[in-house]
C-alpha cells in the first residue's frame, strides 16, 4: 500500500470515528434529508447562512451510515463552511466529477481531504455512499423538500 493510500485511509477513519459537525442546527435555513436505499445509509443535513445571507455560516449532519458515508458528511462539513452557493456547486461538482470519473483527484487543489474519497471509484457500489451527503447538500440549497434517494 502506498503512503499516500494509507494518509486516505487514515482520512476517512479518522472523519469515521470521530465526525465533525454531527448534530442539527436549529433553527435552520436549509434542510433536505438523502437515503441510499441499497445499504440504508441516511443522512440529514441543516445549514444556517452567515449574517449577510452569502456564505454558508454553519452546517451539520445527522444520520446513520457507513464508514464512507459518514467520513463523506464529515468531510463535507468542513469543506462547504464558509463557501457561496456558487462556490459549493462548484466543489460539489468536481468531487463528484471525481468520484464517478477518472479525474485525478489531486487536479484541483479545491478538493483537500476530499481526495482521500477517490479510492471509493474503484468500488462502484460505494460511490453511492460517499455522495449520498453531497446530493443532500445540494438539495438543501435548492430548498428541496423531498428526500433525495441515490437510486
Amino acid at each position: 500500500m502506498s503512503e499516500l493510500t494509507a494518509l486516505y485511509q487514515d482520512i476517512i477513519l479518522d472523519h469515521y470515528k470521530r465526525p465533525r459537525h454531527r448534530g442539527r442546527l436549529e433553527p435552520a435555513d436549509g434542510e433536505s434529508e438523502g437515503y441510499n436505499p441499497l445499504c440504508g445509509d441516511k443522512v440529514r443535513l441543516t445549514l444556517r447562512w452567515d449574517e449577510g445571507g452569502e456564505r454558508i455560516g454553519e452546517v451539520a449532519f445527522e444520520g446513520e451510515g457507513c464508514a464512507i458515508s459518514t467520513a463523506s458528511a464529515s468531510l463535507l462539513t468542513e469543506a462547504v463552511a464558509g463557501k457561496t452557493k456558487d462556490e459549493v456547486r462548484d466543489l460539489s461538482a468536481s468531487f463528484l466529477d471525481v468520484l464517478t470519473g477518472d479525474r485525478d483527484p489531486l487536479s484541483d487543489p479545491r478538493l483537500g481531504k476530499l481526495a482521500a474519497l477517490a479510492g471509493v471509484r474503484q468500488y462502484p457500489m460505494r460511490v453511492k455512499c460517499a455522495t449520498l451527503a453531497w446530493h443532500t447538500l445540494l438539495a438543501a440549497l435548492e430548498g428541496q423538500h423531498q428526500p433525495v434517494s441515490t437510486e
